[in-house]
């Protein structure tokens, strides 16, 4: 593809976090609402027992695929790749009613009054997979071809759409509100299939016309510059078996690196939403308790939601078009290898620094976020100030997991993910036995500790595997995973200032204890600016460099 590899990846990742944002505001704001107005065994319901079954069919039936078709999509045979690309559908089906016979019959139930509820939400979340995985076609052309703000509107739109029809329909009848959320998934689907659909039928259509006429691209409109290479000539070639192929239906190292990342992606999810199957599965928690702590652990998870999960995303479609599986390093294109090592160095870094500040500030800000969101119902009790403060620290692992390990998933060969895969299995029956052990003796508490184990295993691995592959050369990328010295020292002091604030201060005036931490903040910031000054003159240099081609293309 013509586009350039590493902007459009900085590019997905800015507007990733943009949309990120807004997306997790709006959470926010709803989960408030619904803690004070609905209740929570509704939340613990909707967040956790249905979001969870959408998750389990999006890992059973997108995720490997995803992945697997988005690797060198460079060289890709797009008749192969959408073929195989739609068999998500069936998987989606297949698992679908046998998870939501599972999630109707065999959990545990809920009070009579939401029963008939809880039943419609199951298959609205069964029937609003399907309609996603049969876009999935158009949103992986999307991504491979580096429509950045296509996906980032689409998404809006989609965000938008279910927020308004859920917020509505609970105004209208807040003792519906599991009916209203279903609602709003299904429709939130349909309106980002009609979306994608939409756009690239039109896009086709005037792709064809400018190239019947021999337009010259370079005054054609933005969105039709470097596309020579756009393989698609009408809105039919994205369903299966729709496009010229003179090879097999599908390529069988695709299906290969699938199944590897299939078996990779059923013990992550376990590791992923692990304490999510716990508390479904056996009677740890009531759906009270549950909603509790998922209130906390969105809370705890703001930064990774907001900037760590964008960037990881991004991170992994870059170093899957700059480094080949197959092939050593010091085989490999080495302008490559270098920009690959100093970003993975520089992502380290960044991610390290962000975690750091939120343990620090975190600690003793706490009870101050759960009574700003929540007010006395997060407060009078001491556990959520508890599960927020060690969840602070969860938040550093990972940050600097969510890096490792998509650098590792993305430059793995399939030899060496088949090995990872039983690792993974390890890592997988550990965390649910620490899990139950540690809840059963400390509650809701021992999921984050668990958690916090698994995740430092996990980052050894993705450590040594780095160094390994850095080994026979001069790169050092894990030298970003040390903190600078003046940076280090000001955290330090912050942590005393804002103890010191939130022991004193904050019983008498929570606005200066505010103010302190926030100029503390500041001043730590300022001393990461000032040690990573190179850094940020690249960035302000890349920035007017493309504002200046931009202008001068205008």
């Amino acid at each position: 593809m013509a586009r350039n590899i590493l902007k459009t990846s900085l590019d997905s990742a800015k507007f990733s976090i943009i949309f990120q944002i807004l997306f997790r505001c709006i959470t926010f704001v709803l989960n408030a609402f619904i803690i004070r107005h609905v209740g929570q065994d509704v939340l613990g319901i909707m967040n956790v027992r249905l979001l969870l079954l959408e998750s389990t069919l999006i890992f059973l039936s997108r995720e490997p695929l995803i992945k697997a078709c988005l690797s060198d999509s460079k060289s890709h045979n797009w008749a192969q790749v959408l073929n195989q690309i739609w068999l998500s559908v069936p998987i989606s089906a297949t698992f679908g009613f046998i998870l939501t016979y599972i999630w109707l019959h065999v959990l545990s139930g809920t009070e009579d009054k939401y029963l008939a509820q809880y039943h419609y939400g199951c298959f609205a979340i069964l029937v609003s997979v399907i309609i996603d995985q049969m876009t999935q076609s158009v949103v992986l052309v999307a991504q491979s071809y580096c429509f950045v703000k296509l996906k980032v509107i689409v998404d809006t739109i989609y965000v938008i759409v279910r927020t308004a029809t859920f917020v509505i329909l609970v105004l209208w009848q807040p003792e519906y509100a599991i009916n209203a959320f279903s609602i709003a998934q299904v429709l939130s689907s349909i309106v980002l299939s009609a979306c994608y659909y939409g756009f690239f039928y039109w896009y086709i259509e005037n792709l064809n016309v400018i190239k019947k006429k021999g337009a010259d691209y370079k005054h054609q409109s933005k969105m039709f510059q470097d596309m020579h290479d756009f393989e698609f000539k009408s809105i039919r070639e994205f369903m299966p078996y729709s496009m010229e192929n003179s090879e097999s239906p599908l390529n069988k190292d695709l299906v290969i690196l699938t199944v590897s990342f299939a078996k990779q992606s059923f013990v992550k999810q376990i590791l992923t939403e692990g304490e999510r199957y716990v508390m479904t599965i056996s009677p740890v928690l009531t759906f009270s308790e549950q909603s509790m702590y998922d209130i906390v652990n969105n809370l705890g998870s703001l930064a990774a939601r907001f900037v760590f999960r964008p960037i990881e995303e991004s991170a992994y479609f870059y170093f899957t078009q700059m480094i080949r599986r197959e092939v050593p390093l010091l085989q490999q294109d080495q302008k490559a290898i270098v920009e690959s090592a100093t970003v993975l160095s520089q992502l380290l870094k960044v991610v390290t620094s962000i975690g750091l500040i939120v343990v620090i500030f975190g600690h003793n800000y706490s009870h101050t976020l759960l009574y700003l969101y929540g007010g006395h119902v997060l407060t009078d009790s001491y556990l959520p100030t508890t599960l927020l403060k060690c969840h602070c620290f969860a938040v550093l692992l990972l940050a600097v997991n969510g890096v490792t390990e998509c650098y590792v998933f993305a430059t793995m060969d399939n030899r060496q993910l088949d090995k990872y895969n039983y690792l993974m299995v390890i890592f997988s029956v550990s965390f649910l036995a620490i899990s139950y052990l540690l809840t059963n003796t400390l509650g809701p508490v021992g999921f984050i500790l668990a958690n916090c184990i698994n995740m430092s295993a996990r980052i050894a691995h993705s450590i040594h595997f780095i160094r390994n592959q850095y080994g026979s050369s001069s790169h050092r990328p894990l030298d970003g995973l040390k903190p600078d010295k003046f940076f280090s020292i000001l955290l330090a002091v912050s942590f005393v200032v804002t103890k010191l604030s939130d022991m004193y201060v904050y019983q008498w005036s929570i606005v200066l204890h505010i103010f302190i931490g926030g100029l503390c903040c500041l001043t730590t910031l300022f001393a990461w600016a000032w040690e990573n000054k190179s850094l940020l003159m690249l960035g302000v240099e890349r920035y007017k460099r493309r504002t200046s081609l931009i202008n001068k293309d205008d």
